[in-house]
């Protein structure tokens, strides 16, 4: 049967697919729009497969905070190259994921590609996606936090994200130095809030650095524990968020900024995503 331009547009309206993929996907299907439908999706397998070793260091990353301030999500969306990550159609479907997250509690990455996008699954619509873009596509990773006081950031390239939990905040008005922290954690990467939240296999790897950059410069041997204790203490002050010195005033720790903004306010949780 003959396919006309406005079937051709109509499928293309459909799926967002290319003019010439529509065009032969009707021709394959005679006409047979819902089987068109399948075939594109197919053929965005096919492309998905044939691109899943392609590494995604580009993207945007998203982020929604509850109305009440107490959660947040953030969500990246990778693909391989910067032309499509500013691609208008694509940070729309990144922001789009993040909604459909949200609205229906979502708690990790998996259950994300689980849920319903339209007639299909978010994970069967990437695989459209790719098909569509001719590059893969990845949410590559998905993060909540809650507290009674969630602040979002978003650095101005939109491939780094930060939310940061404040708690003990005594219903003070806490955006600014909420946003003052989250800018903190952006910049400087922080490994955990504290030196409780710091995980064993990294204090043990710092010890064992410290006691080999202390053999490496002549010192005893029994002085090597004391000495790498030592140098244990000097990266929780440097790379735990609350001992760090606050990048606008480094005359004070971030602990001592925030006491300062409201008495015992502090931070309980944050989460970091930076893609490429």
């Amino acid at each position: 049967m003959a396919i006309t331009a406005q079937d051709v547009n109509k499928l293309r309206q459909m799926t967002g697919a290319g003019m010439m993929d529509c065009k032969k996907a009707l021709t394959e299907a005679e006409g047979d729009f819902e089987k068109a439908v399948d075939i594109l999706r197919k053929k965005g397998q096919k492309v998905s497969a044939s691109r899943a070793d392609r590494e995604t260091k580009e993207g945007v990353v998203a982020t929604r905070v509850t109305e009440n301030g107490t959660k947040g999500t953030l969500l990246s969306l990778t693909c391989e190259t910067d032309f499509v990550a500013k691609n208008e159609g694509f940070v729309t479907f990144a922001n789009t994921l993040i909604d459909i997250a949200v609205a229906n509690g979502a708690t990790s990455q998996e259950a994300v590609l689980a849920l319903p996008f339209e007639n299909i699954t978010v994970a069967e619509k990437i695989i459209e996606m790719t098909g569509k873009i001719g590059e893969k596509i990845d949410i590559s990773h998905f993060e909540i936090i809650t507290a009674e006081t969630v602040v979002p950031y978003i650095h101005s390239n939109g491939k780094l994200g930060v939310l940061v939990g404040l708690v003990n905040t005594s219903g003070t008005d806490v955006e600014e130095a909420g946003k003052d922290v989250a800018m903190q954690i952006a910049a400087m990467n922080p490994v955990a809030v504290d030196k409780d939240g710091v995980d064993a296999s990294t204090i043990e790897r710092e010890i064992e650095i410290g006691k080999e950059q202390a053999r490496a410069e002549g010192k005893p041997e029994e002085m090597l524990e004391k000495i790498a204790m030592g140098k244990l203490a000097k990266f929780y002050k440097e790379s735990t968020l609350l001992s760090q010195q606050f990048v606008k005033d480094n005359s004070k720790s971030i602990a001592q900024y925030l006491d300062g903004v409201s008495k015992g306010m502090t931070v309980n949780a944050f989460k970091r995503i930076s893609i490429g």
